[in-house]
């Protein structure tokens, strides 16, 4: 592509699509450009066919004008390529030959449009405008199916969503930022459903949670007797996402060690298993989120600025809860009919006043800290509706924060926070030991899945049970 021969901006806006000519003639590209251009299109060019396939694989083409005698490439070899790699977007056919054959051949291959040279204006501009109808329906098809999961309707919401729409049909390294619990895995999940990868598969790494003495099996995998323990062979996780896509999340907390043999494998595309000494060629898409500040990272030499420039191909920020109050009423009743519906509680719904003070919260755990609150409300609700979910929080959260921080021998402080539910009056205490209670009773005496119901981990569940003396 010559940078002189790219009209407007190369970034699609809301209603802006971006239109791909194809064509080896300058005269055409630019005749084709100027044209597509008035229409409120932005325009990239191709001189060729291999050049066509590059761009398709970098930016988010939302209409291809293409010709078919094309050097390298030609315009049958680029159809080939759309559909080998399950790119989906309408492909107008234009070519100096008007032979019936070709023209057959071209919509059986999956041409929306065929025209041919010299063009007729209005029919261009009817065929071009129908295209961008159909896609902008299949756009919106598409959202409605990768994103169902992503509750809201805020503008904040909404860019982030545009910006995933926009990245999702292209293969580019997208880096998602945002703090602890507002949706990133969410997000890379919709991403990987809207790729032409949704049929490989997605495998989800916490980089936090590696160690430095298990990170090379783990990411690439060993050979059966690598080491002490290694009794059969294990792929890694980026073998694992081989044909789809790997996510690593809090990558911002990964060992420094660990981050150059990463960058390794995303410049080479290649590993070995621990054990082995052929590599092995992956293909993956990568998709990596965290929560910290690179810039001060980078700056305090604890994250490596070369593997950060290998990360950030398509930056999206998630907003925070509190930059989107307007979907917190939204949220509160889907996470709200999602938990009683999983365990039979009935009908369930919150009042005018809870909402009124859900707005109020501050919410420093963004949509994971309202999707706790909600289900806790639900389990200790002493009806059908819930009057008050905000109350408790912040001590319940200083509680808990406190409690992990105790060492398992000393016994934990009481606390005696009062929270107000309704029309009754109970301490922190036993509002947590009704809700531990009811969650295992509910779960049937699965600690598991109670520990997933109420949104902590399998031992704190256990820990709690412990402290209330209920019977596991």
């Amino acid at each position: 592509m010559k940078p002189e021969e790219t009209i407007a901006v190369t970034e699609t806006a809301a209603g802006n699509e971006l239109v791909l000519i194809a064509d080896d003639d300058s005269s055409s590209r630019k005749l084709l450009g100027h044209f597509i251009s008035r229409m409120g299109c932005s325009v990239l060019f191709a001189e060729d066919g291999l050049n066509c396939i590059d761009i398709i694989d970098e930016q988010p083409i939302d209409i291809l004008l293409l010709d078919i005698n094309m050097p390298k490439k030609d315009g049958f070899d680029v159809m080939s390529y759309l559909a080998e790699m399950n790119i989906r977007i309408p492909v107008i056919m234009v070519t100096a030959s008007n032979e019936i054959p070709m023209a057959v051949r071209c919509i059986k291959m999956g041409a929306y449009d065929f025209l041919t040279k010299p063009l007729d204006a209005e029919r261009l501009r009817i065929v071009v405008r129908n295209a961008i109808e159909l896609q902008r329906l299949r756009k919106k098809l598409r959202t409605t199916e990768v994103t169902r999961h992503i509750v809201g309707r805020s503008l904040a919401l909404k860019q982030a969503m545009e910006l995933a729409m926009q990245v999702m049909v292209t293969d580019l390294n997208v880096l998602l930022l945002g703090e602890s619990g507002t949706g990133k895995e969410l997000f890379a999940q919709a991403i990987h459903q809207g790729s032409r990868r949704k049929a490989g598969p997605f495998v989800s790494v916490n980089c936090a949670a590696i160690s430095n003495e298990l990170a090379d099996s783990l990411l690439f995998g060993h050979k059966k007797g690598a080491f002490t323990g290694a009794n059969s062979d294990h792929i890694g996780f980026f073998e694992q996402a081989d044909g789809g896509t790997i996510f690593l999340d809090e990558i911002g907390d990964m060992n420094s060690e660990i981050q150059a043999k990463v960058l390794r494998v995303l410049q080479e595309k290649k590993i070995r298993r621990v054990g082995e000494k052929a590599e092995r060629a992956v293909d993956f898409r990568l998709i990596s989120a965290t929560n910290r500040d690179f810039s001060k990272a980078i700056d305090n030499n604890v994250f490596r600025e070369d593997l950060y420039y290998r990360l950030e191909g398509f930056p999206i920020d998630i907003p925070p809860l509190r930059e989107r109050i307007g979907d917190i009423p939204i949220l509160a009743a889907y996470f709200l009919d999602q938990f009683c519906s999983a365990n039979n509680l009935g009908a369930m719904q919150i009042s005018e006043n809870a909402f009124t003070s859900l707005a109020d919260y501050h919410w420093p755990g963004n949509v994971r800290e309202l999707k706790n609150a909600v289900q806790r409300a639900a389990v200790t609700s002493r009806g059908q509706v819930i009057e008050k979910l905000v109350s408790s929080l912040q001590s319940g959260r200083q509680a808990e924060r406190i409690q992990d921080q105790l060492p398992e021998s000393v016994p934990p402080t009481p606390v005696e926070t009062t929270a107000t539910i309704g029309e009754n009056n109970f301490t922190m205490d036993e509002l947590e030991k009704a809700a531990i209670s009811k969650a295992f009773s509910v779960a049937r005496g699965n600690a598991s899945k109670a520990a997933e119901n109420l949104g902590i981990s399998r031992a704190t569940f256990y820990r709690k049970l412990k402290k209330y003396g209920i019977s596991a």
